[in-house]
């Protein structure tokens, strides 16, 4: 069966057999398969444990102490290891069973009701974004506690909920909260793109598209916009105060023009504004395209299929490799002989 991203479709797209979203994930890495309720299966995992700097799981809390490989018996094998754990809502406490699923964590910690109007009740994001962030965070632990091996020699536990990286993903927001009251969020009726900001902050609709505007003075848009609705707001409070009521004429007036001619008036006066764009458009652009971001990679059996490249540059370098996603087990034969001389595998 393997990781069940392999199976776990995000679309109805199948590629090569498998799920498109395995793909994107896994490209440039290396399958090992093992049944860890073989015994000499998991004395392979013990060889290869005892070689590694890091190891990683996901697994809900207590899985891995029945199988044998919970940090306290990884490090008794290998004591300057770096052991990573990921866990939907951490080790303790009366949800820590609980399914760690990214839409049911972006409902339980408050994000669904920071996106979208007042009136819509709670919308979660359109991407999976506390899997990145619980992801991201992990990895910025190891990176330190590899950083602490170079230097001590010291392996190290790191561990990361998604619920404590869904909250720290809303540290200014939360924040707020904790020193206004206790007042909670209260999304504009009108063009809301966050709860704690006034006019204009949000995305308007034009004659042919739609335009996103950032913070700005309302009497300044008033004048480049030429709306005289606009210019009896001079109280700076009353950006927020009157939020739906300024976004209302903005949205009704910003519909008269297309979104290159607003463009064409805000960008000169180096007001906080963008085009909105589908991915299609945004691919087309020389903006994107100057990035080299999109790469092709292939599988070992010749399959080939784009996706995007590592967004770090370092010393100026783009970080690609032209290695797909790994089929199910393809490199045990090349990572045994490497790295596992247990007799018992000779025949592996």
């Amino acid at each position: 069966m393997g990781d069940i991203c392999r199976t776990l479709y995000t679309s109805n797209l199948i590629m090569n057999g498998e799920s498109s979203v395995f793909h994107a994930i896994n490209r440039n890495k290396e399958s090992f398969e093992v049944d860890l309720k073989k015994e000499e299966d998991c004395e392979m995992v013990r060889e290869l444990l005892k070689k590694a700097d890091v190891m990683i799981h996901n697994f809900r809390p207590g899985v891995m102490d029945r199988l044998g490989f919970d940090y306290e018996s990884v490090s008794a094998l290998n004591p300057t290891i770096i052991y990573g754990e990921i866990s939907g809502f951490g080790n303790e406490g009366e949800w820590k069973n609980k399914p760690g699923q990214d839409l049911l964590l972006q409902s339980v910690t408050g994000l669904t009701s920071l996106t979208g109007n007042a009136d819509n009740g709670p919308i979660a994001m359109g991407l999976s974004i506390v899997d990145m962030l619980a992801g991201a965070h992990l990895a910025q632990g190891l990176l330190a506690c590899l950083y602490r091996k170079v230097i001590k020699n010291e392996g190290g536990l790191v561990q990361v909920s998604m619920m404590e990286s869904a909250y720290d993903f809303q540290f200014e927001t939360i924040t707020t909260f904790m020193n206004d009251g206790g007042a909670l969020p209260q999304r504009s009726l009108k063009n809301n793109a966050n709860a704690y900001l006034g006019a204009p902050y949000g995305i308007y609709q034009t004659e042919n598209g739609y335009i996103a505007l950032a913070m700005g003075s309302i009497p300044m848009l008033g004048k480049l916009l030429i709306c005289e609705d606009l210019l009896i707001y001079i109280d700076i409070k009353e950006a927020f105060d009157k939020r739906d009521e300024i976004k209302a004429i903005l949205a009704n007036h910003l519909l008269s023009a297309t979104t290159e001619k607003w463009l064409s008036l805000l960008e000169p006066a180096d007001i906080w504004c963008a085009d909105v764009l589908n991915w299609k458009e945004l691919m087309e652009h020389d903006g994107f395209k100057v990035l080299n971001m999109i790469q092709e990679v292939e599988m070992l059996d010749g399959y080939k299929y784009e996706t995007t490249r590592c967004p770090i540059r370092i010393d100026g370098e783009l970080l690609t490799s032209s290695k797909g996603s790994p089929k199910l087990g393809q490199d045990n034969q090349n990572i045994i002989k490497e790295f596992i001389t247990l007799n018992a595998v000779t025949n592996v």
